[in-house]
């Protein structure tokens, strides 16, 4: 089922299929949702790109929780970057691009430092 539209800036999309579920499509959007709802932390997983054949590792995903809601950004690769957060990749010895998981934490921490959070990588929580 398709993810409906909810909000005229195309940047907020809800999964019909969990009302739980809130997808932002807008790294700034995401960036004001964290100052608004005040979390105390969000996750965060690098994902294989699906559309790679070398499945490598450069794909973000931010989830914050808030009042029964997962808020949840996806950033995907643009040449040597994210195409949202603007997060570098970085070759690997066989010269396919992965993000780097310390950098992506330090990233975070620095963009979102005035909203006082922690961040966790999904893997390591």
């Amino acid at each position: 089922m398709p993810a409906a539209k909810v909000n005229p800036s195309d940047s907020i999309w809800v999964d019909q299929m969990s009302d739980g579920h809130i997808r932002i499509r807008d790294w700034e959007e995401f960036k004001r949702i964290v100052t608004e709802k005040k979390p105390k932390s969000l996750v965060y997983i690098l994902e294989q790109n699906a559309l790679s054949p070398n499945k490598e590792l450069s794909t973000l995903r931010i989830i914050l929780m808030h009042d029964k809601r997962y808020y949840i950004f996806l950033d995907f690769p643009k040449g040597e970057l994210l195409r949202e957060s603007k997060i570098p990749l970085h070759k690997d010895k066989n010269g396919i691009y992965n993000l780097d998981e310390d950098e992506v934490k330090e990233i975070l921490q620095k963009v979102f430092e005035k909203d006082n959070l922690e961040i966790f990588s999904f893997w390591t929580t």
